[in-house]
């Protein structure tokens, strides 16, 4: 597996590989790494804060997280940046260092994509209401390639749009196999009377 060294971006959310995710850009460490990111052309890392807040000092993190990279930017009539960033790889955090500005730098491993699977027969009632999910939503998610027959794009939407605790949110992120966690999230929508 590779190893890289990136920023993180400690949030109150979990991205995964594929998922797409708007951001409101305003301090300035964050603005710095924004604009590092887009003229190396490189990703940011974005991982779910286990302590501590999203802005000021540095949150202490979950070890997993979602490489990502960013595919849009404006700036908001409010004067702050708007930037759009799509999941591509998960990682795992091996080491990390705080900056002076309060940037967390991190060497990771990346993960191994999950592989493409055709979504099983007694899993497409998860992806009826995934796609019900979506048309309820605007842009950035009006204009994502959809994949309602993929397992792993289905689980992975499905567990960023429900409302279940963030935690449970990581623990679907950090399974390798999208046939358990579409197994996991079908026994979730039952409790919450989804279906």
């Amino acid at each position: 597996m590779s190893i890289i060294t990136i920023p993180i971006f400690p949030l109150h959310t979990v991205l995964f590989p594929g998922g797409t995710l708007p951001l409101r850009i305003f301090e300035p460490r964050y603005l710095d790494m924004v604009s590092q990111c887009m003229k190396a052309r490189h990703g940011f890392g974005v991982t779910l804060i286990r302590e501590g807040s999203e802005v000021g000092q540095a949150a202490d993190t979950f070890d997993t997280g979602t490489l990502s990279e960013i595919v849009y930017f404006n700036q908001h009539p409010d004067g702050l940046l708007g930037i759009t960033a799509r999941g591509q790889q998960r990682f795992r955090i091996i080491s990390r260092k705080i900056q002076a500005n309060q940037l967390t730098m991190a060497s990771v491993e990346l993960l191994e994509n999950e592989p493409s699977s055709p979504l099983p027969p007694q899993y497409r009632s998860a992806a009826d209401i995934l796609r019900s999910l979506l048309e309820q939503l605007d842009q950035p998610f009006i204009n994502m390639q959809k994949h309602y027959d993929d397992a792993s794009w289905v689980s992975s939407r499905l567990t960023e749009l429900l409302p279940i605790r963030l935690e449970q949110k990581q623990y679907f992120l950090q399974l390798d196999d999208p046939i358990q966690r579409l197994e996991r999230l079908s026994a979730l929508l039952l409790d919450l009377e989804i279906h």
